[in-house]
């Protein structure tokens, strides 16, 4: 798998949007990726320091149409959090 593919996209809601100013940033990515792949992506990405990674596994609401129940697809969450010292993100920067 290549780096690149592991972050899918960045995941923009108002709770995301309270930790920019704090360095830490949110993103879909790829299910079967693991903590040491998402920060080596993110590294070469966008050229920061990681200074953590906190995943976790969301699963897909409920949907329904008209008798049928179905779920939508579930995917994986990354919180990142950067050093101190590592310069911001600049997709972010204009969002806070």
């Amino acid at each position: 798998m290549n780096l690149y593919d592991i972050i899918e996209k960045p995941i923009l809601s108002e709770k995301s949007y309270k930790g920019i100013p704090s360095k830490r940033y949110v993103f879909r990515v790829v299910k079967n990726a693991s903590k040491t792949q998402i920060k080596a992506a993110l590294e070469t990405a966008f050229d920061v320091e990681v200074a953590s990674v906190n995943t976790m596994h969301v699963m897909g609401k409920l949907r329904r149409s008209g008798k049928y129940i179905g779920r939508k697809t579930s995917y994986k969450k990354a919180y990142v959090t950067l050093t101190a010292k590592s310069k911001p993100i600049e997709f972010f920067e204009s969002l806070s």
